[in-house]
């Protein structure tokens, strides 16, 4: 039987940092934004809104890299995400003595 699943091993640091912003209630639940991170940052959430919905929540927010795929897959805008520069990503800098363009 063949395992399925994102390889486990020493993380590369990620060259953004980021952070996921919820409007609770605007959020119908639809679990777009859960489905599309692509770094699995989002759960659902325990807890209901006023509408009565699951809302996500930001899970694991080292893994969260701004990109804004949530936002974009929102229909109703109830997420966005931000990037920033990571100060301690070295990259081909580091790796090749080079400056990173």
């Amino acid at each position: 039987m063949v395992e399925t699943g994102k390889a486990t091993g020493p993380k590369k640091p990620q060259r953004f940092l980021g952070v996921t912003f919820i409007k609770e209630e605007l959020c119908k639940g639809c679990a777009f934004c859960i489905e599309f991170c692509p770094t699995d940052a989002l759960e659902t959430s325990t807890q209901f809104n006023a509408k009565g919905y699951h809302y996500p929540i930001l899970a694991r927010e080292e893994d969260c890299n701004g990109c804004d795929l949530c936002g974009l897959y929102c229909p109703d805008f109830a997420i966005f995400g931000v990037r920033w520069n990571n100060p301690d990503y070295k990259g081909r800098q580091a790796n090749e003595g080079k400056e990173d363009k």
